[in-house]
């Protein structure tokens, strides 16, 4: 599914060599049990996403979940984690230029409360690029 989320369960029964009430079975429990979603995912650079960066955010010890919440909020962020390290969280954007990408830093992060610092690191061509991790069979 994650190289060709159209096949047809016949299709994945006959890679899986399995049958197709087999395939059928699987899927639904995996639906059901939320331990897959089935999504669309676009290309950012198709769409005009031509700047993609990760940002990293040192934050004051009593608003990072404060922070985290705002930041997930944003129509521009992808992926926000609180992780350990340098940094207390890090966000992932696609934009549409350097430009929109100073603007976001300067009046949308820049602005929420208990950001101390931020650093950008602009990503210069993608090579790899999954909607998670792959799937056991």
């Amino acid at each position: 599914m994650q190289t060709d989320g159209r096949a047809s369960h016949a299709e994945m029964a006959r890679q899986l060599e399995v049958s197709e009430g087999t395939v059928r079975r699987r899927l639904s429990r995996l639906l059901e049990d939320k331990i897959i979603r089935v999504i669309a995912m676009a290309e950012p650079e198709q769409l005009g996403f031509h700047t993609s960066a990760f940002i990293g955010l040192q934050v004051d010890p009593s608003r990072v979940e404060g922070v985290a919440n705002e930041l997930v909020n944003l129509p521009e962020t992808e992926h926000v984690a609180i992780t350990t390290g340098s940094y207390d969280i890090f966000i992932w954007v696609n934009l549409a230029s350097s430009e929109a990408l100073a603007s976001f830093l300067h009046h949308k992060v820049g602005t929420v409360d208990g950001v101390r610092q931020t650093e950008t690191f602009v990503s210069l061509e993608t090579r790899k690029r999954t909607a998670g991790p792959g799937l056991p069979f």
